[in-house]
């Protein structure tokens, strides 16, 4: 199919066709692309300037527009009207298939291609591809290979035109197309909003535009059930697992600027149809639920609760002759709290270890699980993040999984393998990090973990809670219906570190000690530092000068392996976009690299993968570095924690460059070193427990940037405002039905 760009056109309009030579530059989200194109009767290439879904080079072009002077780039034919077609002529066609169009063709293949069928090779490939069998370097499974990328890049293109036609980035053409296939035009004609549901980075907003465009009256139900849903969506992207009613309806009549009856109709529609659900929340309120999270809640809630009951794995022990077992093994005195917490480990089936850093967490874990694994105990460990995963296996010297990892996901189904059908096998389970498990993650945990095990949740509550929905380790803490043992005594060895007691005066509302200064190389020296920046662009060239230079030189820390720089925010100067730019220029400016969405990617960048991808066994927030990349066969290899994954380029937009992160992205992980930028640029996101989480995240060395006003505002700013969430009250009300039905044998205060 021809791919065209249509504009109202000028009176003075005029036509210029050719063969596109190169693509100078073209913007996946917008389709703006400038074309070097061979037009007949020019000597010279011409440079066209307009918009197309994928232009290629090879491809031949037909184009109406006016000729215009640009003052920097000189004569230009700027076109109103572009067609791109398949080329024609054997240099043509030849380029064309050297562009990457096919995995699988490169340009060797591509002349050799051309030479034994000339003009006719695309139509061999498309309707009698056996023959390309007769061809050098072609065998069976190269053969195939070739017809399904054919197949495949003719129906993304379609469904690039198609977006493009209605005003929206082609950007997520192969995501449209790996969700819906052939039929995805077709399904997304019927129901346009679909696409803000089920495709990551399409937004509702993106949705109405083609709804728009394809005729739906902006009053209609279908517009307004979705924008109930797209609302409540953004909800839970603030960490809310419902709403209220009245505000809910509120938010979508300014959204959607529809009347309110129209609203209130598509809300009792979805509750209807199942896939919103209402319920009393406090004090009586009336909440509206997206029906997973409401299902999640409740399964939860009811999961936990069953889970205390019951007799405890470990056999009957004699705790006090276990503790001092134990304080030999470990070579330890155990403090007073640690000791508690043994004692009710021993007994309760479910508990919680919370505390800030150099409390102890770490050494009463290790403790309590070489007592129950000397009683043959199975245990089991994990985490919510790769990173954390692999400290708690340092720490224990046990194996520790992520939670994605435990449950092992099969995409014969899409579903994970361990539920409450098929258990997971093990006696005592921990969960590292908990504080950053959100509802979801949660319940898809806990369900699986056998009704004979205990589970122990560690976490510290004060750190920012989980990115997605939810507050659960706050409200299992809350609910009162399981033992809570909080650590605050801070020990000797730790108290030495100013990162740790920086971190317990940050917590506390206090000022950080903000006047330590770096001595000579190999000197000792405190671990936190402050270097003032008043400019947020003298920060980034600080930033810059202490990863290339200060922190190797003085502290013999590796810039890409050991240090991390975390800010409160992607925009701006100071802002995680920006940084990882002049980072990766500064730190890795050379290689192999392939441009995808705006980003260009590296060998040896670090990269963090932004969304789960469960067929490819990656999840949200784990680090790589970049190992090689293959343009020919249009694929990227990144190494993860050991292991290498591979990607289409397509694929590409689930990376993103990690020279800086966010905050929120840092949860869970710990690095050797961490530069905190702190700038009043990030006013909005200065927080007491976004400064105290970023802190933390470093074993050795903290850097802030930036000025004291900022950190005495993120200290100031304790966040009052709490996540909308009824599992607490979920979970008592559970606990009181156990008590009277003799489920839950032991209560602990």
């Amino acid at each position: 199919m021809p791919r065209v760009m249509d504009r109202r056109q000028p009176e003075n309009t005029e036509q210029i066709t050719g063969s596109v030579e190169r693509v100078t530059f073209h913007s996946e989200q917008t389709g703006f692309c400038v074309l070097k194109v061979k037009v007949r009767g020019f000597r010279e290439l011409v440079t066209v300037v307009g918009a197309l879904p994928e232009p290629r080079a090879g491809e031949w072009l037909d184009a109406g527009g006016v000729w215009a002077m640009d003052k920097v780039h000189g004569r230009q034919f700027k076109a109103h009207t572009l067609r791109a077609t398949t080329p024609n002529t054997r240099e043509g066609i030849e380029r064309y298939l050297a562009s990457g169009l096919i995995k699988g063709i490169g340009p060797t293949l591509a002349s050799r291609l051309v030479a034994r069928y000339g003009e006719e090779v695309l139509d061999i490939i498309d309707t009698a591809p056996k023959k390309l069998l007769k061809v050098d370097g072609i065998g069976p499974e190269r053969l195939k290979r070739i017809r399904d990328a054919w197949a495949e890049q003719r129906t993304v293109r379609d469904i690039m035109l198609f977006l493009h036609s209605h005003g929206v980035s082609t950007s997520r053409a192969f995501r449209i197309y790996k969700m819906y296939g052939e039929n995805a035009i077709e399904l997304v004609t019927a129901d346009p909003y679909r696409l803000a549901r089920d495709i990551w980075g399409i937004g509702f907003k993106s949705a109405d535009q083609i709804a728009e465009r394809l005729g739906i009256a902006r009053d209609s139900i279908l517009r307004a059930k979705a924008g109930v849903e797209y609302v409540l969506q953004q909800l839970t992207n603030e960490g809310h697992c419902a709403y209220g009613q009245a505000e809910l309806a509120e938010q979508c009549a300014e959204l959607l600027e529809i009347p309110p009856e129209i609203i209130q109709q598509a809300v009792e529609q979805a509750l209807a149809d199942g896939r919103l659900v209402k319920d009393a929340g406090q004090d009586a309120q009336e909440l509206i639920y997206l029906a997973t999270l409401h299902k999640a809640e409740v399964a939860l809630a009811d999961d936990i609760v069953g889970l205390a009951g019951g007799l405890h794995p470990c056999p009957q022990i004699d705790v006090e002759k276990a503790i001092a077992w134990v304080e030999r093994k470990v070579g330890l005195s155990l403090a007073a709290q640690q000791q508690r917490a043994i004692r009710l480990a021993a007994q309760a089936k479910v508990m919680v270890i919370t505390g800030g850093p150099g409390v102890g967490k770490t050494t009463l874990v290790n403790a309590i699980l070489k007592i129950l694994a000397a009683k043959g105990l199975a245990v089991v460990l994990c985490a919510p993040t790769g990173r954390a995963a692999k400290r708690l296996s340092e720490t224990t010297g046990l194996s520790a999984k992520t939670i994605h990892r435990l449950l092992a996901w099969d995409p014969s189904n899409g579903q994970f393998k361990h539920h409450e059908s098929n258990p997971l096998a093990g006696d005592v389970f921990v969960i590292d990090e908990a504080s950053m498990v959100d509802l979801p993650l949660a319940n898809q945990v806990i369900r699986a973990i056998p009704k004979h095990a205990s589970l122990l949740l560690v976490g510290d509550v004060d750190q920012l809670p989980s990115v997605g929905p939810g507050c659960v380790l706050r409200d299992v803490i809350d609910s009162g219906i399981v033992p809570v043992c909080t650590l605050t005594e801070v020990f000797r060895q730790a108290a030495a570190s100013a990162i740790i007691t920086n971190a317990h005066r940050i917590n506390e509302g206090r000022m950080p000690d903000l006047s330590a200064q770096a001595g000579p190389a190999g000197t000792p020296a405190t671990d936190f530092f402050f270097v003032r920046a008043d400019e947020p662009q003298r920060g980034v060239e600080l930033i810059v000068e202490m990863i290339r230079k200060r922190i190797p030189e003085r502290f013999g820390h590796d810039p890409l392996e050991d240090i991390q720089v975390i800010t409160p925010m992607h925009r701006g100067v100071l802002g995680a976009r920006n940084l990882n730019d002049v980072l990766q220029s500064r730190l890795n400016p050379a290689g192999q690299a392939v441009e995808r969405y705006g980003q260009t990617y590296r060998v040896g960048d670090k990269v963090m993968q932004t969304v789960n991808n469960y067929d490819k066994d990656i999840y949200n927030g784990d680090i790589g570095r970049i190992a090689g990349v293959d343009v020919e066969a249009g694929e990227l290899l990144v190494r993860f924690e050991g292991r290498s994954v591979k990607y289409d380029v397509r694929e590409l937009d689930e990376l993103s460059l990690s020279y800086a992160i966010t905050v929120h992205k840092s949860q869970g992980s710990e690095y050797p070193v961490v530069i905190v930028p702190i700038h009043t640029q990030h006013y909005v996101m200065l927080q007491r427990n976004l400064l105290y989480t970023a802190i933390t995240r470093s074993r050795k060395l903290v850097v802030l940037v930036g000025t004291e006003k900022a950190v005495a505002i993120a200290v100031k700013q304790a966040s009052t405002r709490r996540r909308i969430t009824t599992l607490r009250q979920r979970l008592q009300t559970a606990a009181r039905k156990a008590d009277r039905t003799g489920m839950l044998p032991l209560r602990f205060r």
